[in-house]
């Protein structure tokens, strides 16, 4: 894991964001997503510079096509946010967590 991701992990496993189970790295299709919670099939992702590319732009595009395809929401964070606004990026994440079906 990345230093951001470790940072989100440490506030969202084991059941902290009120009772909700995350899993990191999990396989869905052909991918691997950074955070995952089943119960309202939800995916975090956090973005470090090579998402900020050509191509990564385009990857990540063809991927959250698929995974939106599965109706799943995915949720994308820069690892940047993640160090100057954990706080801000859990209450985002609680948001959607409590409104699954609200647009992003």
């Amino acid at each position: 894991m990345t230093e951001a991701e470790q940072m989100l992990w440490s506030q969202i496993r084991r059941k902290q964001l009120q009772g909700y189970q995350f899993y990191r790295q999990k396989i869905i299709g052909n991918y691997i997503v950074d955070f995952y919670c089943p119960k309202v099939k939800f995916i975090i992702e956090l973005d470090g510079g090579g998402h900020y590319s050509n191509e990564g732009v385009e990857h990540d595009r063809k991927r959250d096509a698929y995974l939106t395809g599965l109706g799943l929401k995915v949720l994308r964070f820069s690892d940047r946010e993640v160090f100057k606004n954990l706080k801000g990026i859990l209450e985002v994440i609680w948001k959607h967590l409590e409104s699954p079906h609200a647009p992003l």
